[in-house]
């Protein structure tokens, strides 16, 4: 079995060519080969009527030396014959052979008929007329001998089908090295993406389905490297999460051995590792929550809510966040009313003004407002904090992205919760957008749909 393309290519199209000029050549043969006996047959029944003319006027003896001189003679061959089935025979047969008179066609002509047949091919007639000689009748049978145009016609198209066999054969070589090299780089190209090796340029430039083909292939090929990329961020940053809890639980459960230790620390290292078992515990569940959200195996439970009046639960649930810092909200909210899941929403709402809270300085504002239109609301979530940088901010929605590298540890939080917003917001067919710029604050603009989702 042939497996390389290129070689199928080439015995594909030199196959496709060969049975296709073929085919033609013998078609153009047949096609002409009517028209040639067509011709042949018009010109030998004129050339016999003109010999039968002959022996009408002429007596025998003149007519045969008359017809035995005739210039015709090198293109067609005459046997006349008698009663009895005697023949003369007037022309040169060289190396054609005389086609066989049957008795019945003798027969027929002898009795006033006449005869007309195509017994080899190509432009070769045999055509019976009566004579009225002196003697009687006569059967008179004309035959054409093979024109040296019709040898020429032959020669040529073998001549041609040859010629266009090689040329066109070369041509396909050549065009099929062409038409193969890209996918050969394709194929190159797919090895060493599953070797992990994701920087590879195809150079093709081609615009027919090849060259769609490749820029697909490109895409891909980013959007692979991206996820590899992610694949890494993610496993590095899941186990410096959990590692940095384990450590702390695994240092202060081994320093509560200790036998002179005093009530007071022994309490504090418990309250630390308690503290850090909730971090994961926490963690884990976002993680959790996130896959979920991200599978779409949890199902909405919509129902009609009043979104103004959620929100600001919301803010009162938070105030041991809010209150001891000095931090006022100033609150413009229209009375609307949304279908969506009331406890992911909530989520949402927690998320967001949670973070707010978190990375404003003491004594802040921030905003919360609503806006309503026939199909959508919009939610504007507004803050004084330390705000994102703008390379952050399209980051800022991955699970276990920081924005606040530069203050090291001094924000708690696993990284999770606008990657859970974003998931929410999306099920519920909505979208979510931030402005931000470092020490002006950041906003937040969630805009969902008022009916609920066609597909939940």
């Amino acid at each position: 079995m042939i497996r390389s393309l290129y070689i199928r290519v080439v015995l594909t199209f030199l196959v496709s060519v060969i049975t296709g000029t073929i085919i033609s050549f013998f078609m153009s043969t047949w096609m002409f080969e009517d028209q040639l006996n067509e011709n042949a047959q018009i010109n030998i029944r004129n050339f016999g009527q003109d010999v039968v003319q002959i022996y009408k006027t002429l007596p025998a003896d003149e007519a045969e030396s008359f017809v035995s001189r005739m210039k015709q003679l090198d293109s067609y061959h005459i046997r006349i014959y008698d009663a009895t089935g005697n023949f003369k025979s007037y022309g040169k047969l060289n190396e054609h052979k005389s086609s066989p008179v049957s008795t019945d066609q003798l027969k027929k002509v002898l009795n006033g008929g006449v005869v007309q047949d195509t017994p080899k091919g190509i432009a070769t007639v045999l055509l019976g007329l009566p004579i009225k000689t002196e003697t009687g009748i006569r059967a008179m049978f004309l035959e054409t001998l093979s024109p040296p145009s019709a040898s020429f016609v032959v020669q040529f198209g073998l001549i041609f089908a040859s010629c266009s066999l090689i040329v066109g054969s070369l041509l396909i070589v050549v065009a099929s090295v062409y038409l193969v090299r890209p996918i050969k780089k394709l194929t190159k190209a797919t090895k060493r993406i599953a070797a992990g090796d994701f920087n590879v340029k195809l150079n093709i430039k081609q615009t027919t389905e090849i060259g769609t083909l490749a820029r697909s292939f490109e895409e891909m090929m980013h959007d692979l490297q991206q996820l590899e990329q992610m694949r890494r961020e993610f496993v590095t940053n899941v186990s410096h999460e959990v590692q940095s809890p384990l450590t702390s639980i695994s240092g202060y459960a081994s320093a509560l051995k200790q036998v002179n230790l005093s009530e007071q620390e022994r309490n504090r290292y418990l309250d630390i590792i308690i503290s850090e078992a909730k971090r994961m515990s926490k963690m884990s569940d976002s993680l959790l929550k996130l896959s979920l959200l991200e599978s779409q195996s949890q199902q909405l439970r919509l129902t009609t809510l009043s979104l103004d009046e959620q929100i600001r639960r919301v803010i009162v649930a938070l105030q041991p966040q809010w209150s001891g810092r000095n931090i006022h909200f100033e609150l413009d909210l229209e009375n609307v009313k949304v279908t969506a899941d009331h406890d992911q929403l909530n989520q949402v709402w927690t998320n967001i003004i949670g973070n707010s809270i978190k990375f404003s300085e003491d004594g802040g504002m921030i905003k919360v407002s609503i806006e309503e239109d026939f199909k959508n609301v919009t939610v504007r979530i507004s803050d004084t904090g330390i705000g994102i940088p703008l390379e952050d901010q399209k980051r800022i929605f991955d699970r276990f992205f920081k924005a606040d590298r530069s203050h090291s540890r001094k924000y708690d939080g696993s990284g999770m919760g606008l990657a859970i917003v974003k998931q929410i917001v999306s099920l519920h067919q909505g979208d979510i957008q931030v402005e931000s710029e470092p020490g002006q604050g950041t906003t937040f603009m969630i805009t969902l749909p008022i009916h609920p989702p066609t597909d939940s």
